[in-house]
């Protein structure tokens, strides 16, 4: 377990801001490097180990790959043992159980199951560092020539947890050259404050109510199944931006400018305008190094249909080591092969409303595939969605939604752009700092008195 929220703010955090700053500019990489180590192997300190090793070996990769740039096949050589090397961590942390589970099936084979301990952010610091030794190879990112750089690249305590996944490339130059300012600083700290916000206000609360809707599935009747996903659909969104609102203001304070993660997702209005808001870190990373690899679109319709099931399928699977997030994956996939060849000029044709409606309808869908992970409860839950027999609405859902609906209601307009437009309108107000202070005290300050009566509530993404 990482450090308990309060103890990260108030301690943690503002101890280490401050001696980042008394921290001469070039030692601050050190101090950056081992406070990530500390932060990271805080509950579990073996495992610090595991992400040294990972930086070590993925260091010396990138190296070699460098060093014997005109050696080609020398130079494939390193980049594909590297690779296999951190998909295979990858594999044996997170995905033993699910292997083992899978063998088992078979009538003749019955192996131990191992208990082992999922890495928290795995899944995020082995990408970033595949996407390094491929860049260094692709020519797309310089060779690293710190081991402190490219470690407190690595393990950069904001975004290290749960993303974004943040490239080399996209931070090689602010590693060596960064300058902090206060505008940069102040708008950080305002993001932070926002990001927090929306975890502890709206994706707690959120995740409370599709908890105790869940709990008793079969007296919620239609509206109440429908509502007790609409609040999952919120709950993960908010819960997700809000760790990527809070990564990109921890940068900000620290100097460095981490790339937009979410666009308003859920104003989209397809499935392909969906996946170009949501999770752009991850998007980009499968786009980049498995389908354009593949070959993409550059080899026929056939061949491109089987790079994008292969995207989505992986996709899928690296969320998480359960078949319903395989289904999950390969059910986007499908739907956007749809999209490409089928519906795209069915939708271009319909009316703006009608498009969101159809995007969010799948969405909802699509987050009721990705919540339940037990196949039985998963097919009940779609029984559930349109079986009158149950009732249009169970009395303990009602109360629920009624008791939750002032929440429900900031969630869907705080989901959308408004409050950002607003923002821009009178950003270059005289005195529009006065409102934007008070706004992030009142939110920090709220934020704040919610977490002490809350109990422990990682981010979702935690176990990803």
């Amino acid at each position: 377990m990482v450090f308990s929220s309060l103890v990260f703010l108030f301690v943690y955090l503002p101890f280490t801001l401050l001696a980042y700053y008394l921290v001469p500019r070039q030692g601050r990489n050190i101090f950056l490097f081992i406070v990530n180590l500390i932060f990271y192997g805080w509950g579990e300190p073996r495992l610090v180990l595991l992400m040294v090793f990972n930086i070590f070996f993925n260091y010396v990769g990138g190296y070699l790959v460098d060093k014997y740039r005109r050696d080609q096949k020398k130079k494939k050589l390193f980049l594909v043992l590297t690779c296999i090397l951190d998909i295979g961590i990858l594999a044996v942390f997170k995905y033993t159980g699910m292997i083992t589970e899978t063998l088992n099936m078979l009538p003749f084979l019955d192996i131990p199951e191992l208990q082992i301990s999922l890495p928290i952010g795995i899944s995020f610091y082995t990408f970033q560092t595949m996407s390094y030794v491929i860049d260094v190879y692709r020519d797309d990112a310089p060779v690293s020539k710190s081991f402190i750089d490219f470690g407190t690249y690595v393990a950069l305590f904001p975004q290290l947890i749960a993303g974004p996944i943040v490239r080399y490339r996209d931070v090689a130059y602010q590693l060596k050259h960064r300058r902090e300012t206060l505008e940069m600083f102040t708008r950080g700290v305002m993001l932070f404050a926002v990001g927090l916000a929306k975890k502890v206000l709206i994706a707690n609360q959120m995740g409370t109510l599709t908890t105790a809707i869940f709990s008793t599935t079969d007296q919620n009747g239609v509206v109440g199944t429908w509502v007790g996903m609409i609040a999952y659909t919120f709950q993960i969104y908010f819960d997700f931006s809000g760790y990527s609102d809070m990564a990109c203001g921890l940068g900000n304070m620290l100097g460095f400018e981490f790339l937009k993660n979410f666009n308003y997702p859920y104003i989209s209005k397809s499935i392909t305008d969906f996946w170009r808001r949501w999770h752009i870190s991850l998007s980009t990373w499968f786009k980049e190094y498995v389908y354009i690899p593949l070959g993409g679109n550059r080899k026929g319709v056939k061949r491109q249909i089987i790079n994008l099931l292969v995207v989505w399928g992986l996709t899928g699977l690296w969320h998480g080591a359960a078949y319903n997030f395989i289904l999950w994956g390969l059910y986007y996939g499908i739907l956007l092969i749809l999209e490409k060849f089928v519906l795209k000029k069915f939708l271009d044709k319909m009316p703006s409303f009608i498009q969101h409606v159809y995007t969010m309808f799948i969405i909802i869908i699509g987050w009721g595939i990705f919540y339940f992970t037990d196949m039985g409860q998963l097919g009940q839950f779609f029984v559930d969605l349109f079986n009158f027999g149950n009732g249009i609405c169970g009395s303990q859902a009602l109360n629920l939604i009624i008791s939750y609906l002032p929440v429900l209601i900031v969630a869907a307009i705080a989901s959308t752009p408004i409050g950002t437009k607003l923002y821009t309108h009178f950003s270059n107000t005289r005195f529009i700092w006065i409102p934007e202070t008070l706004y992030c005290v009142v939110i920090f300050l709220i934020s704040t008195a919610s977490l002490v009566d809350q109990s422990y509530n990682p981010f979702l993404y935690f176990r990803f």
